[in-house]
């Protein structure tokens, strides 16, 4: 195996186990969320992809998807970990910014968007970039974490020297915007995380 990928499966599971050890079970909750979005069909993205959690959720589970995200230093370490498992030909990794995201329009059936929204300046514009690259009868599955959940991870950023900055709190006012538009969605809470899934 590549020298580099086993390195960084190494630092990968390390950083698993460190949130499992505050409470927080990054692969459930991935599980819980692809639970939540099945059945899956036709294009998939993962947007605001990160390490590659959902990425890799999703290729475990036997889907192709197009994976998306601002930072090439997070898409190189979301590329090592699907090469782990001998699954990166599952993904097509691409640079975007979903605020003004290059993707034409309606180019997705199933868009999934994970613990994304409080890092943005402009959520709803986040949000209505969804809703243009998505086709019409498509689905979203968009996710944060909930004050609860905020508040353990500004406590792992705090016990590492870090701080953890967010622009929202909870989804409520991308809940209001789809009320305004007059989208349908469901909306379901674990522990940790608000999750919207919405259907066009």
């Amino acid at each position: 195996m590549d020298k580099k990928v086993a390195e960084n499966h190494k630092l990968y599971t390390e950083r698993l186990e460190l949130y499992k050890g505050y409470g927080y079970n990054t692969l459930k909750s991935r599980e819980f969320f692809l639970k939540q979005v099945s059945p899956l069909y036709g294009r998939i993205l993962d947007v605001g992809t990160g390490k590659g959690h959902m990425s890799l959720a999703l290729a475990q589970a036997g889907y192709s998807l197009v994976s998306a995200d601002i930072s090439r230093e997070e898409q190189k370490f979301a590329r090592l970990n699907t090469a782990y498992y001998g699954l990166e030909n599952k993904v097509d990794f691409m640079i975007d910014d979903i605020e003004a995201s290059s993707f034409k329009d309606e180019s997705f059936d199933i868009i999934v968007c994970v613990c994304l929204m409080h890092h943005l300046k402009k959520p709803l514009k986040a949000v209505s970039e969804l809703f243009r690259i998505l086709k019409s009868k498509g689905r979203i599955l968009l996710t944060d974490f909930s004050k609860e959940g905020l508040d353990l991870i500004a406590k792992i950023h705090s016990d590492e020297g870090r701080v953890h900055t967010a622009t929202i709190t909870g989804l409520s006012k991308i809940e209001a915007y789809l009320e305004k538009k007059g989208i349908r969605y469901k909306k379901i809470k674990d522990k940790f995380h608000e999750i919207l899934l919405i259907q066009t």
